[in-house]
């Protein structure tokens, strides 16, 4: 009797959510089951839409089973954590990853609740102190968002209840980590930047600070050395004081180099790089094509080329990935990676031909 209470049923057939979506039934089928035939934006709603509805396919239960995954609680719900930095530039980030967790937990029934964690220790307050006030050991596990501190990240990864990381792991970090694969999307842009001609590409980022950042610039140079392109740090944005001291370094190694491409790995440049170019009359792309990392769309510049990034994809496989752990805790440690395509836009187009 217990068993029936616990069995929950899907909350949605296949033929209601191909009516939910305005496709028809074989094209849902195809995108669930991750075969070719349709945009990767139509694929990514039809998932999301089967997550929402709590609907799996037949696979995807045997999966469950083969992987030992509790599919519902033998007993309560599972209440959980999402570890957060207080600073702003991860607000968007640590929402997508939200939604991703949730999407999923729910479906189980089970919980997340925010912590948000000070990136920079009050005066006269220790982390210790924060911990006091958030007991973690009584959650059955948390989850570690992006740009949480490098000490206070340390510290969490030393609690003994389940813990999932939702970043770049650091060296021998001994946690199961899923994040989202920036080295691919830098390399993906440059090959088709390649394709499309160009040879003297700026990159505009950072190289130091956050792991990401680190991957995003050393994907550029084996990119560049792959291709038979010299790559000189001095040649590139990487590091800057101010605003005002990044736009003259900026404009000056424009009007040095005269690249025919640009490619930001950092989003919160692109309207830097687009004031900059303003400046010296340069358009984008009639003069300068121009790749950007995002996190979504920009409704600002809605046909920008970028590789697409799978945030919210990496909050859904951070809950699986928990459920899994919970139900093997003496498997190996796992880093899972979630590569996205590169969607091609408008701002780039074929090189100039060199007449020199």
């Amino acid at each position: 009797m217990g068993d029936c209470k616990m069995r929950k049923k899907k909350s949605i057939t296949l033929r209601e959510l191909a009516k939910q979506l305005d496709l028809s039934v074989h094209t849902v089928s195809k995108a669930l089951r991750g075969l070719p035939g349709m945009s990767e934006e139509t694929r990514s709603e039809v998932i999301r839409k089967a997550q929402e509805g709590g609907y799996r396919t037949k696979d995807q239960e045997r999966v469950h089973a083969v992987e030992r995954i509790p599919l519902y609680s033998a007993g309560k719900p599972y209440r959980f954590g999402l570890v957060i930095s207080d600073q702003s530039a991860a607000m968007e980030l640590n929402q997508l990853i939200m939604s991703g967790l949730q999407s999923k937990l729910s479906e189980y029934g089970h919980t997340v609740e925010i912590l948000i964690v000070p990136n920079i220790v009050e005066q006269g307050k220790t982390f210790d102190h924060w911990l006091a006030l958030h007991p973690l050991e009584y959650l059955d596990g948390i989850f570690i968002g992006p740009m949480v501190g490098v000490e206070q990240e340390a510290r969490l990864l030393q609690y003994r209840i389940p813990r999932i990381l939702i970043n770049f792991p650091g060296h021998a970090a001994e946690v199961d980590s899923i994040t989202w694969d920036v080295g691919t999307a830098i390399h993906q842009s440059m090959r088709y930047l390649f394709a499309k001609g160009h040879r003297n590409i700026i990159y505009v980022g950072r190289r130091e600070k956050h792991r990401g950042f680190i991957i995003r610039w050393q994907a550029f140079e084996q990119a560049c050395a792959a291709a038979g392109l010299a790559c000189l740090p001095e040649d590139h944005m990487l590091d800057y004081e101010n605003q005002q001291h990044w736009n003259e370094q900026f404009i000056e190694k424009l009007r040095r180099l005269q690249p025919t491409a640009i490619l930001c790995g950092v989003k919160t440049d692109l309207a830097w790089i687009y004031n900059a170019c303003s400046v010296l009359g340069k358009r984008i792309p009639e003069d300068i094509s121009l790749i950007s990392m995002m996190h979504i769309e920009d409704q600002h510049v809605p046909e920008l080329s970028r590789p697409v990034i799978r945030i919210r994809e990496s909050g859904v496989r951070a809950a699986e990935r928990m459920l899994w752990r919970l139900a093997n805790p003496n498997h190996p440690y796992e880093h899972i990676l979630l590569q996205g395509v590169l969607f091609e836009g408008a701002t780039v187009r074929v090189a100039p031909t060199r007449t020199d």
